[in-house]
């Protein structure tokens, strides 16, 4: 390989070492040859420690590939001595806008965890941010990183299927209540959200990407019927899009936790398409006006345009995230899941929220700002 071809080592500074921690560790070892991991955030430095400590001792060549991580308590301690290329945030939702935003300023890239934040003020706030500064917001909406997803995109873009008449998302993401026991900000409405802001956002964001339109008001009910939380443990709504089309959204944690499924139904006037997860591997059936089934024709597009590696690597979406940031940062375009993604997906799920709590319609955008923690006391 020349030396023209040879491309510096991006930095990344990992913020939270938790469960969903884990899969960014997982996705930046993956990507070794674009990726150096140069730094652990936690609160606990002993925590931050024993996360490297027990993902090397799984992955014997990550001590190689990890050889100069420093810990730090805090985001400020961090920037105070060194700018990452690229800051990875996954830490409980209520503080997304406050890390996120002194990251950009500093300069770095941001791959952050859905929600962007929990208020609409504020995600636009970094929207803006990342638009002024030229600093990219990766947002970690894993599920259009599936595989076909993105062709299936091009084709309501180009009008493939003609007109929409409506959509549905479903998830049923179940968690039982030893679950939101073991986080005290699990399910609360400053840190956390219920099953539509945490579970469903980024199902909400699918919707929107596939049918090329976003939602300009709402309708919706929220419900806690199972789990001892805050929040909802099952919401429903109905959304009219810019287009015209209604979307249905339901979205629960009150299911079984060993039967996940999202799903995604789009009908159209020329054909129909039914996608999305169960117990962890997806599922598709796209159909022609004649009811013909015309999948097989995405997976060939697919493959060919991404080949195999391609395909078994959509099995971890947040690489596929991680790969496309990369790309971005070297060449200067737009993420797939970028930072209006995340501005819309959080504007359109707090209106639902607000519509639940007003007891009527909500247009998109509203006339006032809305904080997820004005929802505390919902259900008192």
């Amino acid at each position: 390989m020349s030396d023209e071809t040879v491309k510096p080592l991006l930095s990344v500074a990992l913020i939270g070492c938790g469960r969903v921690g884990v899969k960014h560790l997982n996705s930046i070892f993956k990507a070794k040859d674009s990726l150096q991991l140069c730094a652990l955030v936690d609160t606990d430095i002993i925590t931050a420690k024993a996360f490297l400590e027990k993902f090397i001792i799984n992955n014997r060549k990550a001590a190689s590939a990890f050889p100069r991580v420093k810990f730090y308590t805090g985001i400020d301690a961090l920037l105070l001595d060194m700018t990452p290329d690229i800051v990875a945030i996954t830490v409980p939702s209520g503080f997304h806008y406050e890390i996120a935003y002194r990251a950009i300023s500093s300069g770095c890239h941001i791959l952050l965890e859905k929600p962007m934040t929990m208020k609409t003020s504020e995600a636009k706030e970094l929207y803006d941010l990342s638009v002024a500064t030229g600093r990219h917001i990766a947002m970690g909406h894993i599920y259009r990183y599936l595989p076909i997803m993105g062709l299936i995109h091009q084709d309501f873009i180009s009008e493939k299927w003609g007109k929409i008449s409506h959509g549905s998302v479903v998830v049923r993401w179940g968690h039982d209540q030893a679950y939101y026991d073991q986080a005290a900000w699990r399910g609360t409405w400053k840190l956390d959200g219920g099953a539509l802001m945490n579970q469903s956002i980024h199902a909400l964001d699918l919707m929107c990407y596939l049918m090329n339109t976003y939602p300009v008001s709402v309708v919706s009910q929220l419900a806690k019927r199972f789990r001892n939380m805050e929040a909802e443990d099952i919401g429903a709504a109905v959304l009219r899009m810019e287009n015209g089309a209604l979307c249905v959204l339901e979205g629960t944690t009150a299911t079984s936790p060993s039967d996940h499924e999202a799903s995604f139904y789009i009908n159209a006037e020329l054909g129909s398409l039914r996608v999305g997860l169960r117990k962890g591997l997806p599922f598709f059936d796209i159909r022609d006006k004649k009811g013909k089934k015309v999948t097989r024709k995405y997976y060939r597009e697919e493959l060919k345009a991404k080949g195999l590696r391609g395909i078994i690597d959509a099995k971890n979406p947040h690489y596929l995230i991680y790969r496309d940031l990369i790309n971005c940062v070297r060449n200067g375009d737009d993420p797939i899941a970028d930072a209006r993604s995340g501005y819309k997906s959080v504007e359109a799920m707090l209106s639902v929220y607000r519509s639940a709590k007003e007891h009527r319609q909500i247009d998109i955008p509203g006339d006032s700002d809305f904080d997820l923690n004005d929802m505390s006391g919902y259900f008192n």
